[in-house]
């Protein structure tokens, strides 16, 4: 069952109001421009499609590069179809489309499309497990199964990702906030700490910080309290030997006897 809890990793920081929306014309398009009327809306997509490109003067890589410029404005459906375009051109299992995979699952998971995001991280750990995109596929993957409600999964995905890059903030953090949704604040919050070392140093982390630390308190408060509780009874029966001597001879004939 998922908690109630809001993941704040992959949320953007948004944008001033009023905003002024845009749309993108690389570069490696403009020589087609005398083809489409550069005043329309659909002018990229046009120049793009597959019917009027030769697919060996695409540059999938620059297609990685419109996609990352579409996420930083948040234009995020634009990015999805501009990494989808990169994965189609770029050679199957080349590094290009794995990361391309990595960013189109993150497009998927800011418009909260967490079963394409999944599927998105499990093809670019496909392609490659262990290289430079695994960790934050990895991460991401955990981040996505947890919004899909999976108890299980996120967690060891965190595990992994801090495996394949103890550098990478976001999978510190990851792995804190897992922890934490099993109870086992004190490791949690090593793991807060080692995010915000590495330079993640939002709000939500703080929060979640604090939140642990706040478990830890009232885990102390409530042994301490448990321990209090119990206390004076074993100083009653301490404080009294000679009573309990006095009511035991009282008990014993042969005792008695002797003290006669």
């Amino acid at each position: 069952m998922a908690s109630t809890r809001r993941h704040r990793y992959s949320e953007g920081q948004g944008f001033g109001d009023p905003y002024d929306g845009f749309d993108l014309d690389p570069p490696t398009y403009r020589l087609n421009g005398r083809l489409v009327d550069p005043a329309d809306d659909h002018a990229l997509a046009e120049l793009v499609d597959e019917a009027g490109i030769d697919p060996d003067a695409v540059d999938p890589a620059a297609l990685v590069e419109v996609g990352l410029a579409y996420v930083a404005v948040e234009e995020y459906e634009q990015a999805v179809d501009s990494f989808g375009r990169a994965v189609a051109y770029a050679d199957e299992d080349s590094p290009t489309a794995c990361e391309a995979w990595v960013n189109r699952g993150v497009a998927h998971a800011q418009l909260g499309e967490y079963d394409e995001a999944v599927g998105a991280y499990r093809e670019a750990l496909r392609i490659d497990d262990d290289g430079e995109h695994a960790a934050t596929a990895e991460t991401n993957l955990a981040y996505a199964l947890w919004e899909l409600g999976d108890s299980s999964g996120p967690l060891d995905r965190a595990e992994r990702a801090v495996e394949l890059d103890p550098r990478l903030p976001q999978a510190w953090y990851n792995r804190g906030f897992f922890l934490a949704e099993r109870g086992l604040h004190e490791e949690a919050v090593r793991c807060f700490d080692a995010a915000i070392a590495l330079g993640m140093r939002d709000a939500s982390v703080r929060g979640e910080r604090e939140r642990s630390l706040a478990f830890l308190e009232d885990a102390v408060e409530s042994e301490t309290e448990a321990r209090d509780s119990t206390a004076p009874e074993r100083a009653r029966v301490g404080d009294e030997p000679e009573a309990h001597e006095a009511a035991a001879d009282a008990a014993d004939p042969d005792v008695r006897e002797r003290g006669e």
